[in-house]
């Protein structure tokens, strides 16, 4: 009732000379120009990108770590805030659809809108869902894998939280490890595990598959490799199952936005000095520092 009064009200106080709903001080009158395809050519062009919303691309907030972290566990509920600390190696592959949380009704949708607002909007990427192709063809649920949307998530988040042109957007995880690691990002900043502890709304990230053996000395690669990363959403956690703890969200973990518990020392490090993960399930091997703008919204409750 408030903000309609509040709003009725608004030619009265412009009359009077005061701008009620100006918008506030600092942000940008005009949307933001972003890199695009970076991970086709290296750092492209920049462009205005029609996919994002304006409150993003404008920065009606700064760019904020509790932004980060809310935005990753809202998406998390929303897939019904699944947990998975089992290892990955031993999960069975689904054998029909229907389990897949990524094709169901609704869900299937969000993971288009990952994809649309995460990615460059020429690249075929940004027209795909959760299951089906930039054409509107049902893929085959065996060949999810070459639709997979980790990274697409990733992008989204920081999309959505403002991170504009200080993000590599892509539909690989190696592409923004790598430019972190290189110094082309200027949002982000790579990390030995053993020598950094990360913090909220940092990415701390893993080789996949026969990746699995990439470290932090071999960063930047001079190719793509599988990877994965996951936002930081909890730090300094002491309790199940590994007792000290921080916990991480990631996108098409079991087809899903999915939690994962991360093993740390007391201190809250995920790895021993010389850059050995506590994970016994994970090989971390880097640490992306997100340079944010603030640690939490200014007006955060108002």
């Amino acid at each position: 009732m408030s903000k309609i009064v509040s709003c009725r009200a608004t030619a009265l106080l412009l009359a009077l000379g005061v701008a009620a709903c100006a918008p506030q001080s600092g942000v940008s009158p005009t949307p933001a120009s972003t890199p695009v395809a970076q991970y086709r050519t290296g750092e492209g062009i920049a462009g205005y990108d029609p996919h994002v919303p304006d409150f993003a691309t404008r920065n009606f907030t700064p760019f904020n770590r509790q932004d980060v972290a809310a935005i990753a566990m809202r998406e998390w509920r929303l897939f019904g805030m699944p947990v998975d600390d089992d290892d990955p190696e031993l999960r069975p592959e689904p054998t029909v659809a229907s389990v897949k949380p990524e094709r169901a009704p609704g869900l299937w949708q969000r993971v288009g809108e990952y994809w649309w607002i995460g990615q460059d909007p020429q690249e075929t990427e940004s027209s795909w869902s959760g299951k089906y192709d930039a054409d509107g063809r049902l893929f085959n649920f065996v060949h999810d894998g070459r639709y997979a949307w980790s990274a697409a998530f990733i992008s989204y988040v920081m999309r959505v939280a403002g991170a504009n042109g200080r993000f590599p957007y892509s539909p690989n995880h190696s592409t923004y490890i790598n430019a972190a690691a290189s110094g082309q990002s200027s949002g982000l900043r790579a990390h030995d595990p053993g020598q950094y502890i990360p913090k909220l709304g940092d990415l701390i990230c893993t080789g996949r598959g026969g990746s699995k053996s990439v470290r932090f000395s071999n960063l930047p690669t001079t190719y793509g490799f599988p990877a994965h990363c996951g936002i930081v959403v909890a730090t300094g956690q002491n309790g199940q199952p590994f007792g000290h703890q921080l916990s991480i969200i990631g996108g098409n973990i079991d087809d899903a936005v999915t939690l994962t518990h991360v093993p740390t020392d007391t201190n809250g490090a995920i790895a021993s000095a010389d850059g050995h993960s506590y994970d016994s399930r994970y090989p971390w091997c880097a640490i992306l520092e997100v340079l944010y703008d603030a640690d939490a919204e200014p007006d955060a409750g108002l």
